[in-house]
């Protein structure tokens, strides 16, 4: 075999940071990812969905935070002081902006060949399938990678935070 007929049989990995939220391990690709800061209060936004903990400000630019538990339907937990806010690059096809995850904590990050991303079965989620890029193992556990440039320009989100706030 040549160094070039070798090169071509390498896999294709990506790169996935994790997260938990309500005691599930989910990941993002770690190329959207900005930064990870611990939670501070945000300034509430009147009239914004539930799922909007308010915006911050990083650096002279406002973002919102998105609570993923309320968004995705998960039991509410009231400790928000030990939880992080993962800031995102998200590409909405015009523009790309900063938002942030309010999440529980951070997890890992791991390194996961193309061809071990599994298509996710329909509704094995309470998360809308449009939103999850499909499933992987790692280290003995499944996790489910989501789309965060899905999940964060869906159309419900999209008038009310980045019209009115980014």
């Amino acid at each position: 075999m040549t160094e070039h007929e070798s090169l071509s049989v390498v896999n294709s990995s990506r790169q996935f940071l994790s997260f938990i939220l309500a005691g599930e391990e989910y990941a993002t690709d770690i190329l959207k990812v900005q930064e990870i800061r611990d939670w501070t209060n945000a300034t509430i936004v009147p009239n914004g969905p539930d799922y909007v903990e308010g915006v911050t400000n990083l650096r002279g630019q406002i973002i919102p935070i998105i609570n993923l538990r309320t968004r995705f339907s998960l039991p509410k937990d009231n400790d928000l002081k030990n939880r992080i806010v993962i800031v995102l690059n998200i590409d909405d096809g015009q523009k790309t902006r900063l938002m942030g995850l309010l999440v529980d904590a951070f997890a890992e990050t791991y390194d996961i060949n193309e061809d071990e991303i599994k298509a996710a079965p329909s509704k094995i989620s309470v998360i809308d399938d449009e939103f999850i890029i499909g499933l992987a193992s790692a280290d003995d556990k499944m996790l489910i990678l989501l789309d965060v440039d899905e999940l964060l320009t869906s159309k419900e989100l999209t008038p009310t935070i980045n019209d009115n706030v980014a």
